[in-house]
């Protein structure tokens, strides 16, 4: 049994996500390879070489994976996975990209958002919005696997010391060309590896209040800033700050909810945090069910007081 590791990363750095993914790897058993597919990414196959419990590390460099186009990486993975069992990826936004396109290259099914490792063909899997747990077993030769990433403690980024084998590219399919894109940079944690993240609802009722009252208490503590559907598409908050089913995953530290009622769909990305605080002048919002610490109370008075006493 061999496991093959997709690797999430900007040509620079590993994705942290990567580490969580060789963990539900290593948990499967057998031994796990890491695969980078980049353009001049030398440093990432060297920290993945790092990673504790990898075993040997696949670098392929070519232009056609400078910038992670699903159809050419999918197809590098197809090219080397006779002997691996299990090929797995993060469940980001990447992961979810490429792994489909495996599983229909290679005509099995894909396992999607495994949460835990029953055996090596059996895994659980989070439905309906994650008020259900499905034990989904496979029978495919070849398991092809997308791994929530807070489910599993990250493995260390150092101790491992893998051997690093280039691998020749595939050719560019064709299928697709990168045009450009619009990065969003702030200051702040990254929302998917934050410790602390402040949350802000349709409750704070506009964008302004969201600056005058979210922001400050997320700068106070050192946290990503998060919102809930509603206040995105309210237009409160920008698209990439959403947490929830249709949004990100997150399982921070400290999750302080300030607005948030509490509707299914935002606890389904948020439900996991360590600890929870929640914000609400409903003493009925749903949020309350989940929450290790509740406010009752108006947050345009609670937020500021509490930011001001940090």
């Amino acid at each position: 049994m061999a496991n093959l590791v997709l690797a999430e990363h900007d040509n620079q750095n590993l994705h942290p996500s990567t580490l969580n993914t060789v963990a539900a790897a290593t948990t499967i058993g057998g031994d796990v390879s890491v695969l980078v597919c980049g353009a001049g990414a030398g440093a990432v196959a060297e920290q993945a070489a790092k990673v504790a419990g990898v075993a040997k590390v696949l670098h392929v460099d070519g232009e056609a994976y400078a910038h992670g186009l699903a159809e050419n990486v999918a197809a590098q993975i197809v090219a080397v996975a006779d002997g691996y069992t299990h090929l797995l990826a993060p469940a980001t936004a990447f992961g979810k990209n490429v792994m489909p396109r495996v599983a229909a290259l290679l005509d099995v099914a894909q396992i999607s958002d495994i949460i835990r490792v029953e055996n090596a063909d059996t895994f659980d899997r989070p439905i309906y919005a994650g008020n259900a747990i499905a034990t989904v077993q496979s029978a495919d030769a070849v398991k092809v696997i997308t791994v929530r990433t807070t489910a599993f403690d990250a493995a260390a980024a150092e101790g491992g010391s893998a051997s690093v084998e280039g691998v020749d590219a595939q050719p560019d399919s064709g299928l697709s060309s990168f045009v450009g894109s619009e990065v969003a940079k702030s200051d702040r944690p990254e929302l998917t590896s934050a410790k602390i993240v402040v949350s802000g609802g349709r409750g704070v009722g506009s964008e302004e209040n969201f600056g005058k009252v979210v922001v400050p208490l997320a700068d106070k503590l050192g946290a990503a800033v998060g919102a809930s559907r509603a206040a995105v598409d309210a237009g409160y908050a920008p698209n990439d700050w959403q947490v929830g089913q249709t949004g990100k995953i997150v399982a921070p530290e400290l999750y302080v909810a300030v607005g948030i009622s509490g509707a299914i769909q935002h606890l389904a990305g948020m439900k996991d945090s360590k600890v929870i605080v929640a914000i609400n002048k409903d003493e009925e919002a749903p949020i309350f069910g989940v929450a290790d610490y509740g406010l009752v109370a108006d947050l345009f008075a609670a937020v500021p007081e509490l930011t001001d006493a940090l």
